[in-house]
């Protein structure tokens, strides 16, 4: 069961490849392409977490708010995820993400990672200069500050979810396409890859809906293993909205739903009602 802040983690990262149609990399605030936009101000997701699709493991939220962060407009998203129930008495996850991005680009500014995974902490604070292409890292629970050289264009793991959500080209997705994604997470520059699986019409507890299916895969990192058998599945629509995350392991499954949400910009298209 340890294993469960891995689904807290995929909720707030690996929803975040929702990208282009062919295998491409994003490398500068030129590739960016300005269309009508797919979330905004007071939109908010809950997820529930489960184990083997019965046992209830945790929650999970995120959230989007207008905020200003040195004088300029920005998006700041907040990501909390936590164990409930009897999960929790032998493995407590308290874990909480934040992001202050750019409402015009995308591009992040800061973000914050502060986590309690099992007695595992970590309070991590990083500011980007976009322009000089570095990354400064505070590590505030050990004192310790340095500074990394990041590639053009670097997204954190909640600001890349919001900058590639705004360019999915639904029409053009080919089954076997692939995206790859450069991010820097903790005080590492990572490279990711997801594969576009196909459509596929899903039960959701809202009812059907029709759905893009993913298959994310790391490339590098401490947190993830390619051996991992991870699905991603977005509502096909303008919304992308992330409907169900799926770990499978050895013995029986973690899996993070969506539960409720609020706020969002396009209607919600729901085939068939339960």
């Amino acid at each position: 069961m340890k294993k469960l802040h891995i689904i807290i983690l995929l909720i707030f990262f690996t929803q975040s490849f929702f990208a282009q149609s062919t295998s491409t990399s994003f490398s500068s605030a030129n590739d960016y392409v300005q269309s009508e936009s797919s979330f905004g101000h007071g939109e908010w997701f809950r997820f529930e977490m489960s184990y083997s699709g019965f046992l209830k493991a945790g929650e999970a939220t995120i959230s989007v708010k207008n905020a200003t962060y040195m004088n300029k407009p920005v998006y700041h998203v907040v990501g909390k995820g936590w164990t409930t129930g009897a999960i929790k008495w032998f493995f407590k996850v308290e874990d909480r993400y934040e992001s202050y991005f750019d409402r015009e680009n995308i591009m992040p500014y800061k973000f914050v990672r502060d986590i309690n995974e099992g007695g595992h902490t970590k309070n991590i604070e990083i500011n980007f200069d976009q322009v000089n292409n570095k990354a400064y890292v505070n590590n505030i629970k050990h004192n310790r500050k340095k500074v990394f050289d990041t590639k053009p264009n670097i997204q954190d793991m909640i600001s890349t979810f919001y900058y590639l959500r705004e360019n999915l080209d639904v029409d053009n997705l080919k089954v076997g396409n692939e995206v790859h994604v450069d991010m820097f997470f903790d005080d590492e520059n990572y490279g990711f890859k997801l594969k576009y699986l196909g459509k596929e019409l899903i039960d959701t507890q809202f009812g059907k809906i029709k759905a893009l299916k993913f298959r994310p895969y790391v490339m590098a990192g401490r947190v993830f293993k390619e051996e991992e058998s991870l699905t991603l599945w977005v509502s096909n629509d303008k919304n992308k909205v992330p409907l169900r995350i799926q770990a499978d392991l050895a013995v029986g499954s973690l899996r993070a739903d969506l539960d409720a949400f609020k706020g969002l910009k396009h209607p919600f298209k729901i085939v068939a009602k339960n």
